[in-house]
């Protein structure tokens, strides 16, 4: 249960993200593939993603990971590795005009992206790695932390306390969903307020909470179709941004194809989030 000396009795500020903030009076989405493919299909999907977020009228932030450090299988395809894809990543930042985020896996890795990358993601599975931590808060970035699969929404206050300790005065968590028996997860969306209650902003993963962990054996699968579905949800619970792959192909894509909402549907769930986000951000319940 929670624990009320974890409690806060105001809401977070915002977090600001390069010329963005999260918490504010505009949704934030942090959108892109899962994985870079290769320089080209990056450099051609980005501008395609920052045209559809412009035309809903949205802040974003641009993602890929450089490496797929977890993947189900060894034979599975991984990424570019770390400086190669933050140099790219940070260059398509510039081209955009928009921040870029990546998840790091080591305090070396956190080094390196710490010299290009705008907001430096924890992934869930090591979001209680101390040393990982330390190192993501002295490059002096905003840091991403996702909340662990096996953590209840209030245990964040310990992630939070850690990197209060190292100097990190810009974070956020990330919820993406909790173990639900083999191959599957639940998203609570009452882990929302409570992760708030805490004193963090609190973005929803809608892509990653529908997936199937190693359900298809050699890889994860996953339900795709209801990663809006869940996002609606998300930002009717009041979370303060969203965090949403998006690819042109799911079927063909390198990584988590079976999550990731296809490109040409982007525009649309992003109209319907952000207008949702709106009617929660005009009308608080007190």
């Amino acid at each position: 249960m929670m624990i009320a000396s974890h409690m806060s009795d105001s809401p977070a500020p915002p977090v600001p993200v390069g010329k963005f903030e999260l918490g504010g009076e505009r949704p934030l989405f942090i959108l892109g593939p899962c994985v870079i493919e290769s320089e080209e299909f990056l450099l051609d999907l980005a501008p395609k993603i920052k045209a559809i977020a412009d035309k809903a009228d949205v802040d974003m932030v641009f993602k890929a990971s450089y490496d797929k450090a977890n993947r189900s299988a060894v034979s599975s395809f991984r990424g570019p590795g770390c400086e190669p894809g933050c140099r790219l990543l940070h260059r398509i930042g510039e081209d955009l005009g928009v921040p870029v985020t990546t998840d790091v896996h080591t305090a070396e890795e956190a080094r390196i992206a710490g010299d290009f990358i705008d907001v430096i993601q924890i992934p869930a599975f090591l979001c209680r790695q101390t040393d990982l931590l330390e190192a993501a808060a002295k490059t002096g970035r905003v840091v991403n932390v996702k909340k662990g699969q096996f953590l209840a929404p209030w245990d964040v206050t310990n992630i939070s306390d850690k990197l209060d300790a190292f100097g990190c005065r810009n974070y956020f968590m990330t919820e993406r969903g909790s173990s639900f028996g083999y191959n599957a997860l639940v998203a609570d969306m009452r882990s929302i307020p409570w992760m708030q209650e805490t004193g963090v902003r609190v973005v929803f993963d809608a892509t990653h909470s529908v997936q199937r962990p190693g359900g298809e054996g050699n890889s994860s699968g996953g339900d795709g179709y209801l990663a809006p579905v869940l996002a609606r949800a998300a930002v009717a619970a009041g979370c303060d941004g969203v965090f949403m792959e998006t690819h042109p192909h799911p079927a063909e894509a390198l990584s988590d194809g079976p999550n990731q909402v296809p490109l040409e549907k982007l525009g649309s769930v992003l109209n319907q989030l952000s207008a949702v986000y709106r009617v929660v951000r005009e009308n608080p319940i007190s």
